[in-house]
């Protein structure tokens, strides 16, 4: 086990500069002026010159991306061209709206993932059934999310379609962990944890469906693969309920697919986080950084990029140290 994880730890520390030089490299190719996006378009040449020279920008892109790589070793990830505030700080921010977010949409897609195939299982060759998963795989996450948002929220009104909270009752709240709902429980507060449960479910069911679709699926046919193994139908012969067979012998044989699966879908998830919060409004990094695109502030893109490959790097350790707890042949 250590020997995986210093090759792990090696292994993102090679994956997060690789990933930090090509966003280096792009910053040289687009036609975005990060200074030009601070100044004004108005501003004079005196101005555009000193704030270049403030920023670094008027440094060749090997000088900039030596001079952040001394930086991030302190910690430092620059100063924001749109907020003119340290990036991490901007980080420290936005990243625990982002987390609960994350946590819940991968906790409800893995619950939607075990009752998709489930449904599966039972109901082999329901057209019904098909059709309804194959309608919400195929959805795209930015449709999902505007579809649940105008029939639950504008039309509807049963739930809130924006912020994490409702602002006229716990404008002024905050808690030890920043993750609203945990902290409505650790503060004495459960009507903040029902809030915060009531803004924050139809992001995360955007962004849960296409994790319980793909998921399912592969876990639906590992089951059937598994299901017809001799050993099954040696504990089916000793009079084990099909319950039993399916929870004891069934789940954790069939779980190395799914869990494959599963770390792919994290990965996507990232990329639905930028949409997601958009659309609802959702003070998390994803929103931070499709304004940070929107005024080609390269520290924030650059900071929010990091962070995202830490946390893949992370969830990908855990599913690999999962699997190989449910399969002992895999060897880490």
């Amino acid at each position: 086990m250590l020997t995986y994880l210093i090759k792990r730890i090696a292994g993102a520390v090679v994956v997060l500069l690789v990933m930090s030089f090509i966003v280096f490299c792009l910053q040289s190719i687009i036609p975005a002026d990060p200074v030009r996006a601070v100044a004004g378009p108005s501003a004079p040449p005196e101005t555009i010159k000193a704030i270049r020279e403030q920023l670094g920008i008027d440094q060749p892109v090997v000088v900039q991306y030596g001079r952040f790589l001394l930086r991030l070793v302190h910690g430092d990830l620059g100063i924001s061209v749109r907020t003119r505030r340290p990036v991490a700080v901007d980080i420290r921010q936005y990243l625990p709206a982002t987390l609960e977010l994350a946590l819940v949409s991968l906790t409800l897609g893995a619950a939607l993932s075990g009752a998709m195939a489930l449904l599966q299982f039972i109901f082999t060759g329901s057209t019904g059934i098909r059709l309804a998963i194959i309608g919400a795989g195929s959805t795209p996450v930015f449709l999902s999310a505007l579809l649940l948002a105008y029939f639950f929220w504008f039309r509807l009104g049963w739930l809130p379609g924006a912020g994490r909270l409702d602002f006229s009752r716990f404008s002024g709240f905050t808690g030890p962990t920043g993750l609203n709902l945990i902290d409505g429980i650790l503060t004495g507060r459960p009507e903040v944890s029902v809030d915060a449960l009531k803004h924050i479910f139809l992001p995360a069911l955007a962004l849960a469906l296409p994790i319980g679709v793909a998921v399912g699926r592969s876990l639906n046919g590992a089951l059937h693969d598994v299901v017809s193994q001799a050993y099954v139908r040696t504990a089916r012969g000793k009079g084990l309920s099909e319950t039993s067979v399916l929870l004891r012998h069934g789940l954790r044989n069939a779980a190395s697919a799914p869990l494959s699966m599963f770390s792919l879908q994290v990965r996507l998830l990232f990329g639905g986080l930028l949409v997601v919060e958009r659309v609802f409004g959702w003070p998390g990094l994803g929103l931070y950084a499709v304004q940070a695109f929107a005024s080609a502030d390269l520290p924030a893109v650059l900071g929010v990029a990091m962070v995202f490959g830490i946390l893949y790097i992370l969830v990908n350790t855990f599913v690999e140290i999962s699997q190989s707890l449910a399969d002992p042949r895999i060897d880490l």
